[in-house]
C-alpha cells in the first residue's frame, strides 16, 4: 500500500491560485544621477495601477498575433499532484496582462510591448563546469523532457503574491544531461540580450543581459522548475517565453526569463539586481517574513488581484523542502 505524505502546501485549492501577469510586478526603478553615483530601487507603495487598487485589467486590442508554437500540441500537461497549493489560483488575466519584463521597458502592462519577443529559433547553451557541454534548439531540448503541470506560490520582494499552474520540467532533469562535474558549485543563468528587439536593453543604466544563479544543491531540489507553459498552454512572451525559472520558496526576481545560457562554475555568480543594489537585493533572496528589505516590511503580503492580505510564510511555506540547504550558512545574507 503506498502512503502518500502531504506537503505543508497540499490544502491550496486550486480555485485559488494567482495569475501571472502579476508575478513580475517589482517596482526596480532606477536613479542614476553622474558617474559613480549610488542606484537606488523603487519602493512597492504608491503606484495606481489596476493591480493595486483591484481592478481587473483588461487586454488592449492591437497586439501582433503570435505564430503557433511548435510545442502546443503538448499542452495542456499532466498534474503533478505533488505540487498543490494553499489558495485559490490566479486569474489567468491578471497574470497575463500586468508584468515586469525589463528588458521591453519598465512598465507593468509589459505584455503589448513583449510581444516583440521572437522564440523562434531560440537555442539554449549549457556549459562551464560538465562533462558534455552543449547547444540544444528549443524544441529538440523539449522532445527531451516530459512535461507536468504543478501549482506554486509565487511572492514578489515588494509584499505581493499570487498562485500559478506552471508546466515544465525540473531544472534537476536538464543539468543532468550534461552531467555536471563534481566542481560545480553553481548554476549561473543568462537571458538574451538584443536591444534591437528589446527597447529596455537599449539603457545603459542596467548590467544587460540579466543574470541569476543559484548553488548546484538549490538547483538539484525538486522544486526548482523549468517554465515552458502556463495555464495550460505555451508560455506567452510576457512570461518569460520560451524557458524560464521557477523557484518558489524564494522572492520572485531569482525566477529570470527567457533563457539562453545556463553555465556551472566554481565561483558565485553576481546577479542583476544584486549588481543594480546591493544593499538591497542579494544572491539567496530566500522568502522571509521576519527580515524586513530596507525600505518595506515583509511581515504581510498582497493577493494580487484582492484585496486580501496574508501573513508571509518563511520560506514561502516550503521550508520543509528547503531549510535544510542552508544548514551552516547561518552568517550568509540568505534572506536578501
Amino acid at each position: 500500500m503506498s502512503i502518500r505524505i502531504r506537503k505543508p502546501w497540499d490544502m491550496l485549492r486550486e480555485s485559488e491560485a494567482t495569475p501571472e501577469h502579476l508575478f513580475f510586478n517589482r517596482r526596480g526603478l532606477i536613479k542614476a544621477a553622474a558617474a559613480g553615483a549610488a542606484f537606488v530601487l523603487a519602493g512597492c507603495d504608491g503606484e495606481d495601477s489596476a493591480a493595486d487598487t483591484g481592478r481587473k485589467p483588461t487586454a488592449q486590442s492591437g497586439a501582433t498575433e503570435a505564430p503557433p508554437d511548435p510545442s502546443a500540441g503538448r499542452y495542456p500537461a499532466k498534474r503533478n499532484d505533488g505540487f498543490a497549493i494553499d489558495r485559490p489560483l490566479t486569474d489567468e488575466q491578471w497574470a497575463s496582462t500586468y508584468n515586469n519584463f525589463y528588458e521591453f521597458g519598465t512598465h507593468k502592462q509589459i505584455w503589448a510591448t513583449a510581444d516583440r519577443l521572437k522564440t523562434r529559433p531560440w537555442t539554449v547553451t549549457i556549459d562551464g563546469m560538465v562533462a558534455k557541454p552543449a547547444t540544444y534548439a528549443i524544441d529538440d531540448l523539449f522532445a527531451k523532457m516530459d512535461f507536468e503541470e504543478r501549482l506554486y506560490r509565487h511572492r514578489c520582494v515588494e509584499a505581493w503574491s499570487m498562485a500559478v499552474p506552471w508546466t515544465g520540467f525540473p531544472l534537476s532533469r536538464l543539468l543532468a544531461l550534461v552531467e555536471p562535474l563534481s566542481s560545480a558549485k553553481y548554476v549561473r543563468m543568462e537571458t538574451f540580450n538584443d536591444p534591437e528587439m528589446a527597447p529596455g536593453q537599449r539603457q545603459s543604466l542596467y548590467p544587460w543581459p540579466y543574470v541569476e544563479g543559484l548553488t548546484i544543491e538549490e538547483a538539484a531540489n525538486d522544486l526548482a522548475f523549468m517554465v515552458t507553459g502556463v495555464y495550460g498552454k505555451p508560455a506567452a512572451p510576457q512570461f518569460g517565453a520560451p524557458l524560464r525559472l521557477a523557484l518558489p520558496w524564494k522572492y520572485g526576481f531569482k525566477s529570470i526569463k527567457s533563457i539562453v545560457r545556463i553555465t556551472l562554475t566554481d565561483q558565485r555568480p553576481v546577479t542583476f539586481w544584486q549588481d543594480l543594489g546591493p544593499d538591497e537585493y542579494g544572491f539567496w533572496a530566500n522568502v522571509n517574513p521576519q527580515v524586513p528589505h530596507p525600505r518595506w516590511s515583509q511581515a504581510f503580503e498582497r493577493v494580487l488581484g484582492s484585496d486580501e492580505r496574508r501573513p508571509t510564510l518563511l520560506f514561502n511555506g516550503y521550508g520543509e523542502m528547503v531549510a535544510g540547504l542552508y544548514k551552516g550558512l547561518e552568517r550568509e545574507p540568505l534572506y536578501m
